[in-house]
């Protein structure tokens, strides 16, 4: 949030033009239409536990 303030301070004070977009994430949440099989890494797993 720091950064975001000090940029548009910057874009401000250089009199410049900002334009705000709204990006949808839809692909983190989206319904996938096909089945998808997933395997975990060996490296990943931990002994004991699943």
């Amino acid at each position: 949030m720091v950064f975001i303030r000090f940029v548009l301070a910057i874009a401000n004070h250089l009199d410049l033009e900002v334009e705000q977009m709204d990006i949808k994430n839809a692909f983190l949440n989206g319904e996938l239409k096909e089945l998808v099989y997933i395997q975990q890494l060996p490296s990943f797993e931990i002994q004991g536990n699943l």
